[in-house]
């Protein structure tokens, strides 16, 4: 009899023990969790305050850089000419030259990986340094020479420029945007002024000039020199009743390009010999 108390007893007590620790792991695993929530809370607050722009007095003062960056290439004196160059192609090296008004005409040598990648981004009008052993030229690229087999660059001449004198070049146009009037049927948009004579100073050229065709709505729609506005610091010296942008029936186009095709273009031979 006693020994049958003693064993209700001793498994009364491993009851509430078992139950005992059932609730002490429950309360210290929901503990736990609130807390792996409470700093993932925190975390996400963190990084969303980090990641929105702050207003008001919080907000960091940001400088909005309105030139472009100046560009700067390296090169050398080049004292190989004639048909040592190829050699010096051979070597990594793009031979070109340097002249302009108030300089007169000397070569350089400049690494030919390099220099490709630059120009291929440039156009005619974008103006570079060119620091020639510690001496720098302001200039523009004026003529390019490529291997008519792999295309490749093989001689570069550079304009040296004055920052103080102005400058009459052409800029190369190029279209932008969407225009309504193409999702007609049977509509063509015409490109037909591709370049621009601008006379400005040479730091206030732009390497090229974008037309916005968004708002040539029908066939009778077009965007003429007249309407570009350049600014009080460029002068445009191209009709301003040149057509840049048109737009015509595909029909009408067709027809135009034949005429042209019928028409040859004639050459004396007194001025073909004079060219030659």
């Amino acid at each position: 009899m006693n020994v049958l108390f003693f064993l209700n007893i001793k498994l009364f007590i491993f009851i509430v023990l078992d139950i005992f620790n059932t609730l002490t792991g429950f309360c210290l695993t929901k503990t736990v969790k609130k807390d792996k929530l409470f700093s993932r809370r925190k975390f996400v607050r963190q990084f969303t305050r980090r990641g929105q722009p702050q207003t008001g007095s919080e907000a960091p003062k940001r400088k909005i850089r309105m030139a472009q960056e100046e560009l700067i290439m390296k090169a050398e004196n080049r004292t190989v000419k004639g048909k040592q160059v190829k050699a010096l192609r051979r070597a990594g090296y793009l031979p070109g030259v340097i002249y302009g008004r108030h300089l007169e005409a000397f070569p350089i040598q400049m690494n030919a990986h390099e220099v490709s990648l630059k120009l291929s981004k440039l156009s005619s009008s974008s103006l570079i340094t060119i620091d020639v052993e510690g001496t720098p030229h302001a200039v523009i690229v004026r003529d390019r020479q490529r291997d008519p087999i792999y295309g490749r660059l093989i001689h570069v001449d550079f304009l040296a420029v004055s920052l103080t004198e102005t400058l009459r070049t052409t800029v190369a146009i190029s279209l932008v945007g969407e225009a309504p009037v193409s999702k007609l049927a049977d509509v063509v948009i015409l490109h037909n002024l591709y370049e621009l004579e601008v006379e400005c100073l040479p730091q206030d050229l732009p390497a090229k000039i974008e037309v916005d065709i968004s708002g040539l709505e029908s066939v009778d729609d077009s965007i003429t020199v007249a309407d570009l506005k350049l600014g009080d610091k460029i002068t445009i010296l191209t009709d301003p009743e040149e057509v840049i942008v048109s737009v015509s029936y595909a029909q009408e186009k067709a027809a135009a390009e034949a005429e042209a095709v019928e028409e040859p273009e004639v050459v004396e031979k007194g001025k073909k010999e004079e060219a030659e």
